[in-house]
Parts: structure tokens; C-alpha cells; sequence
């Protein structure tokens, strides 16, 4: 760390308290953590950083670069930096190199700073300073649409994930018709990070730069075949419009169980959201939910079974709960799903004694487990619904 005594601008053991709130994009952008063997013997200079990216190796050009992330980050502005990105290392084919640059986009301020007028007169109940955006920025957006427009699939969808850590309406604006194209890709994971792209400019600027998002997300997951690009999708729509989703579903009800685990998670997620709100809506979705029942995934399997529990109280549904409760303590090896499972086993007991009881033989099974505490948990569940009917049973 520099002493910021030497330069005299303020003193090295400075009061902490006083300093102001983040206000740069290196305080209020950085989402990662880069390791710090570039700064083994310190830091190069700024001059040093820039001579080094002009090297034809991408491997100096990477250091230099990783170099240059760090310095920001430790608070130093780089300023002679940016161009010398944008010339020798944003054209580049080296990937680790291309990752690092959209770290760097990622950290490295994008807007010019207020002059002293500016400040005054925000400082005194005038206008507050408009922030405009560094003239080398449009150079970037140009290489990001690029990027976006890139015959390789894996360049295209890097470039989407990076986009959904963009905050910038500037920087987003002339990149949507680019991410909306990334939508009807033939290739699968553009299309899958182009939704999530969607998504993400939507929540943050959908009025301004992509109203239609729900809407043409809605298109795109009626004519989507990928079980990660239709999840990504239906995503947004349980997000941003509610209605929408529900149409989706009760259209698609029968083909839930074939669009993917993390699809009907999210329909799980719908399920309990709508009931919470309008407990007359519990009828719509109670098919789907016995569906989901007998999936083939735990995760899944249970939370149906939960979901199940808290909207209904029918003697049909919680016996369906209860059995799939059983059958996923017997059939998953994890200890710890087991005591999930037998938890809410227990929860079930208190309101729903005979339904469990009718299980009980289901239940003693698991004591074949080596673990202690399954089988102490599984006394625990099993010895209050003993009764001299099962007792001969169970002994």
C-alpha cells in the first residue's frame, strides 16, 4: 500500500469514519476477487503496465493486464490505461486474455468525473452533475457488440453472461437489437444467456430499453426445445410477469415434467407465490403438483410433496406427501436428506397421525442406516404412532 504521506495528500493513519460513501465504479462494480500473484515485488507503474500490453505475447499482455485490474482495485485510476486495452488487447483470440478484459470493463471507470462547477452547483441546490460517459467508451460498446455478433457460439455467450453484470443504460442501449438477435441463435447456450441478458436489462431499464421483454421472452419459450434456455426464460417471466407465466403453464401442463428440474423448481416457486396471494387459485395447480410427485429427481420430488402440504389439507394429498416423504428416505444414500425427510415426517405426525401411521412399516425401514441419528430420529417419528393394532408388527 502507497503512504499517501509522501505525496501530501492526506496522512497515512487518516480517520476512517471520514471517508466518503463508494462513489466510483472501482468501489461500486467489483462482483470478484482476482488472486494476487501479479503483485509479488509490487505493482508496475502505469507506464510500465501500458508498455507491457503493447508486447505481442498474449502471456505479458495477460500479466500486464491482471497488473492493471489490481492497481484499480486498490484504488489507483489508470487513466492512460483504457486506450491501450482497446488497441492492443480487445481485438485479441487469446481467451484467458478476453476474460480478463471483461473483468477490466468490469472495474474500470466509465464516466467522466464532474468538474468543480458541476459540484458547486449541485453542492448548491442546483442540478445535480449529469454523468456522461468516457468518449473511449464507445469504442467498447463497439467491441462488445462485436463480440455479440461473433460467428463462434462460446464468444457470443461469454459475452452475454458478461453483459448481465453491465449496470449502465449507455453502455446496454445500442447492444439490445444485438442481444435480441442472440435469442433466435442456432446454438443453445447463446440462447440460453441471451434470455438472461433479457432479463437482466429489463429489470434494470425495462421501460426505457427493452419494454417488450415479457412479451418477446413469452415467444421465445413457446418456440424453445433447451431445457436451460426454456428455464432461463420462463425465469423472467415468474419475475417480471406473472400472468404471462401462468398462461404458460396451464397451456403446457401436461409437458412440465419433461422441460427440466430447474423449470419446475421455478413452477414450484409460481405455485407457492400465486396461492400465498390468492388462495382461490389453489385448484389451478394441484395437477401439476400430484405430477411432479413421482419426478424422478429428489429435489424436485420433495419440494412438490412440501408444496403440496402447506396449500392443502385433503386426506388424498397428504397421504401423496407422505408417501413420497417415505420413498425418498429409503431410496436417497445422503444422511442428511434422510434427516430432512424425517423432519418433516414429524411435522406431519402432529396434524396427520393416522396418514403416518399407515406408513409406519415404510418408515422403520430406515433403521438399516449405520447412522445413529437417523435411527434415533426414526424411533423418534415411529414409537408415538405404535398402537396394539401394529405392535406385533413392529416388534
Amino acid at each position: 500500500r502507497r503512504d499517501h504521506t509522501q505525496e501530501g495528500s492526506r496522512p497515512a493513519d487518516f480517520d476512517r469514519d471520514t471517508m466518503p460513501p463508494p462513489n466510483n465504479s472501482n468501489e461500486s462494480y467489483c462482483t470478484f476477487t482476482l488472486a494476487s500473484d501479479v503483485t509479488a515485488g509490487g505493482l508496475p507503474s502505469q507506464e510500465d503496465i501500458a508498455k507491457n500490453l503493447e508486447n505481442s505475447d498474449p502471456k505479458t499482455k495477460r500479466h500486464a493486464l491482471k497488473a492493471a485490474i489490481m492497481a484499480m482495485l486498490g484504488g489507483e485510476a489508470m487513466p492512460k490505461i483504457i486506450m491501450q486495452v482497446i488497441r492492443f488487447c480487445i481485438n485479441s483470440d487469446d481467451k484467458p486474455l478476453k476474460k480478463l478484459c471483461m473483468l477490466y470493463w468490469e472495474v474500470v471507470p466509465k464516466y467522466q468525473e464532474p468538474t468543480s462547477e458541476e459540484l458547486l452547483r449541485a453542492a448548491s441546490g442546483g442540478a445535480p452533475a449529469q454523468r456522461k460517459l468516457l468518449p473511449e467508451m464507445i469504442l467498447v460498446c463497439n467491441a462488445l457488440m462485436n463480440d455479440l455478433n461473433h460467428p463462434n457460439e462460446y464468444v457470443r455467450g461469454s459475452m452475454l453472461r458478461f453483459l448481465c453484470k453491465v449496470k449502465d443504460e449507455e453502455i446496454l442501449g445500442p447492444l439490445i437489437p444485438s442481444i435480441k438477435s442472440c435469442l433466435e441463435h442456432r446454438h443453445a447456450y447463446v440462447r440460453k444467456n441471451a434470455a438472461l441478458a433479457v432479463f437482466h436489462a429489463h429489470r434494470l431499464h425495462g421501460e426505457t430499453l427493452i419494454p417488450d421483454g415479457p412479451e418477446l421472452i413469452e415467444a421465445f419459450l413457446s418456440a424453445e426445445t433447451d431445457v436451460a434456455a426454456r428455464r432461463n426464460a420462463f425465469l423472467m417471466l415468474f419475475n417480471t410477469n406473472e400472468d404471462l407465466a401462468i398462461q404458460f403453464l396451464a397451456k403446457n401442463m401436461d409437458d412440465v415434467g419433461k422441460y427440466g428440474d430447474g423449470f419446475a423448481l421455478l413452477v414450484l416457486d409460481l405455485t407457492r407465490r400465486v396461492c400465498r396471494k390468492d388462495p382461490q387459485q389453489k385448484s389451478r395447480f394441484v395437477r401439476v403438483l400430484f405430477q411432479m410427485l413421482g419426478s424422478g429427481s429428489a429435489a424436485v420430488s420433495y419440494e412438490a410433496a412440501w408444496t403440496l402440504v402447506s396449500l392443502s389439507s385433503s386426506p388424498t394429498a397428504i397421504r401423496a406427501a407422505a408417501v413420497t416423504y417415505t420413498n425418498l428416505l429409503n431410496s436417497q444414500n445422503d444422511n442428511n436428506v434422510k434427516l430432512i425427510v424425517l423432519e418433516r415426517l414429524e411435522g406431519l405426525k402432529k396434524n396427520h397421525p393416522k396418514v403416518v401411521q399407515e406408513l409406519l412399516m415404510d418408515i422403520l425401514r430406515a433403521l438399516s442406516s449405520p447412522n445413529p441419528d437417523i435411527c434415533k430420529k426414526v424411533l423418534d417419528v415411529a414409537m408415538d404412532i405404535v398402537t396394539a393394532r401394529n405392535v406385533a408388527e413392529v416388534v
